[in-house]
């Protein structure tokens, strides 16, 4: 975790702060704000992922951290960032899970429309993360 901490202050320092990886890394609209940025883990298939989540006013965007391993259909080997983005008008709901075998470990849970599921966890404080990520949601829906 400290490594991932050094490597996350580099490339801020480099970059020049977290709204401008933000706009690196998605396409932003102009009026779109950035409101958290947060380290956590995305629970995949293939194991939790390490990286960043981002909740803005227009999208839930997660990046990871490293670069992963990936062959191409012509078989080179491509290292790549694992994003994922979701409009944030397209989440029904963020809820609040918890690991049945460890209770202490929290989940964020977050559902679309269409009954897509994204797992989040491993936050410093995933209760104030879930708090914006509902806040983002609700502004979204009163609109």
């Amino acid at each position: 975790m400290v490594k991932g901490k050094l490597n996350l202050g580099a490339k801020l320092l480099k970059v020049g702060g977290l709204e401008k990886i933000f706009k690196q890394k998605f396409s932003v609209k102009d009026d779109e704000k950035l409101l958290k940025v947060s380290q956590c883990y995305l629970s995949t298939t293939a194991g939790p992922i390490a990286g960043l989540l981002y909740i803005s006013t227009d999208k839930i965007a997660f990046c990871s951290e490293r670069s992963i391993k990936l062959l191409s259909p012509t078989g080179k080997l491509l290292r790549i960032c694992y994003k994922v983005s979701i409009p944030i008008s397209k989440v029904m709901k963020a809820k609040e899970s918890e690991n049945m075998e460890n209770p202490s470990q929290k989940y964020i849970q977050v559902i679309t429309e269409d009954d897509f599921e994204f797992w989040f966890m491993g936050f410093l404080n995933h209760q104030k993360i879930l708090r914006y990520l509902q806040h983002a949601i609700s502004s979204t829906s009163s609109s």
